[in-house]
């Protein structure tokens, strides 16, 4: 059974930064695609950020560009995502998801797999 796990999330006031985890359990998701979304309240889920489980070719959202970094480290099954400079629009619940797709996808529908979420809330 596939798990998904992330960790990392808090509060934390506008201009700081947090380091988002995601351990990975139950398969190896060699050169799969995974992405981190989140979904603000009374918003849509959103792909803020993907990457090919063997690195590769990223893709981030306009809104963080610049400021997020998604990463991931194989030998520990696990994806990041480094927050910098984060602002109150960043707030919100942020999920792990991964794919069995090869292609990266920013579409909810297209992961098979997700995490249970982590709160990040950023205070002005």
């Amino acid at each position: 059974q596939v798990q998904l796990v992330e960790s990392g999330g808090g509060l934390v006031q506008a201009g700081g930064s947090l380091r988002l985890s995601c351990a990975a359990s139950g398969r190896t998701f060699s050169s799969y695609p995974v992405a981190w979304f989140r979904q603000a309240p009374g918003k849509e889920r959103e792909c803020v950020a993907a990457i090919r489980w063997s690195g590769g070719n990223t893709y981030y959202a306009d809104s963080v560009k610049g400021r997020f970094t998604i990463s991931t480290d194989n030998a520990k099954n696990t994806v990041y995502l480094q927050m910098n400079s984060l602002k109150p629009e960043d707030t919100g619940v942020y999920y792990c998801a991964a794919r069995t797709g090869l292609a990266i996808t920013i579409a909810t529908p297209t992961y098979d797999y997700w995490g249970q979420g982590t709160q990040v809330t950023v205070s002005s």
